[in-house]
């Protein structure tokens, strides 16, 4: 690749997936670490070692855990299909394993294998009672083999990036169009808390707390968005009609929007839902993958529709490229603004149901400093500050790799202030980028 093709492929943003993959190549090195098979998975490792080994008389000692269960069904149905002997399975904590070993141990009968769990093979009792029963005495420890493999690449970790950074990327859309437009938008994060603690006291006070219906809690989610949407006309009534500027009117209603949830939840947190509540957030479809996160892409999807096929998405892009000429056009410049920062509005106060669903409460304290990381993950993912330029895939790949740096930063163990530096310096790095960017196409 020439120079000016290497210019050109990252001043159209193109380069950015690059980032995120080499951030995740970056972290999957760092947290590579020792893994053990879990469940049915190392039910069959360790079949296949204790066949090999011709060991007869089995004892499987597991924990009281959903992993444990799978594994010692597992571990025995399949030994007793190869004829081997398993003389009984002990489920509990070492108190009770102990107790039961011992049992095992002064009845007589020989024992070959303690087959363990990774982490029941580490329990310091199996030393004494070998000492004490003979038919102990030649009992082997065996457990699962461990293998290499990333803690960042580890199915659990990717799905938790994605559930945790759905709030702030559903946000980022709205944000993005604002953006684009010129603008920009701080009150989002107090949006999330006054639509959350709306939300939670609706079906508190009104769709019947704990008990409340799918409908209830639907309206109430309805009207939680509304909430949003409304203080998102608010602000683009002052930017579009009173010609406040962008910061100033959003940096109102942010504290508006912050008193509001305040009064509104009387201060407290508001917890009073039923337990089905938390399937928006918590739940999961079929294939494994969380609610939030299908709501996500979802969202993404018409969002990129709207603003490469429709209309209304040419006319955001003209508005901020120069709003005077957009015009002169005749692009109704006021209502473009008013849906671009109402649909932001909405799209935070959806941000506030879902975040409302994950923690099946709502506070006055929640989306504290989101509007920040809102921002990032839109600057980030290449849209410009100065208005004219963006796209929605570039803002959900910046959300990711806002995700993906403060999540591998956790797995690494590095402490949160100098998290909040490093965030910060991938900032200042995107706006220079930017500016970069201007400069090579001009």
């Amino acid at each position: 690749m020439t120079r000016a093709r290497g210019r050109r492929f990252w001043a159209t943003n193109q380069g950015m997936p690059l980032v995120l993959l080499g951030l995740c190549v970056f972290f999957s090195l760092m947290t590579s670490a020792d893994q053990f098979p879990a469940g049915a998975a190392a039910a069959r490792q360790l079949s296949a070692r204790i066949v090999a080994s011709g060991r007869k008389g089995v004892v499987i000692v597991v924990r009281e855990h959903d992993d444990d269960r799978v594994f010692a069904a597992e571990l025995r149905a399949r030994l007793q299909a190869r004829a081997i002997n398993v003389l009984a399975t002990v489920r509990g904590e070492p108190a009770v394993v102990r107790r039961e070993l011992s049992r095992i141990g002064a009845a007589g009968e020989l024992v070959h294998v303690f087959a363990c769990s990774p982490v029941t093979a580490g329990w310091n009792l199996y030393e004494p009672l070998r000492a004490r029963f003979p038919a102990l005495a030649g009992a082997a420890i065996i457990k699962p083999e461990p293998y290499r493999w990333p803690n960042f690449l580890k199915t659990e970790n990717l799905l938790n990036i994605a559930n945790q950074i759905a709030v702030i990327a559903v946000i980022a859309v709205g944000m993005t169009l604002v953006i684009i437009t010129g603008g920009i938008d701080l009150s989002v994060g107090s949006l999330i808390a006054l639509s959350a603690v709306v939300t939670a006291r609706l079906i508190r006070d009104v769709a019947g707390g704990e008990s409340a219906g799918a409908l209830g809690m639907t309206l109430a989610s309805a009207a939680g968005i509304a909430v949003g949407a409304a203080s998102g006309v608010f602000s683009g009534s002052m930017v579009t009609f009173c010609r406040v500027p962008p910061f100033i009117a959003t940096l109102g209603m942010m504290l508006v929007a912050s008193g509001l949830a305040y009064i509104v939840s009387d201060g407290q947190s508001i917890n009073q839902v039923p337990g089905s509540f938390v399937r928006l957030g918590r739940g999961v479809n079929t294939l494994g993958v969380p609610h939030a996160v299908v709501l996500m892409f979802v969202i993404y999807g018409a969002a990129h529709l709207v603003m490469s096929r429709l209309v209304f998405g040419r006319y955001v892009y003209a508005v901020g490229g120069n709003p005077v000429a957009a015009r002169l056009s005749g692009v109704p410049v006021r209502r473009v603004l008013l849906k671009v920062y109402a649909l932001c509005g909405a799209l935070a106060g959806l941000g506030g149901v879902v975040m409302a669903s994950q923690l099946k409460s709502g506070a006055p304290t929640y989306g504290q400093m989101y509007e920040l990381y809102v921002i990032a993950a839109v600057v980030v993912g290449g849209t410009s500050l100065s208005g004219g330029e963006g796209h929605i895939f570039g803002t959900l790949v910046g959300a990711f790799i806002i995700a993906v740096i403060q999540n591998g930063m956790n797995l690494m163990g590095v402490e949160s202030y100098t998290q909040k530096i490093v965030l910060g310096l991938v900032i200042l790095g995107a706006v220079l980028a930017d500016r970069w960017k201007r400069d090579l196409v001009r």
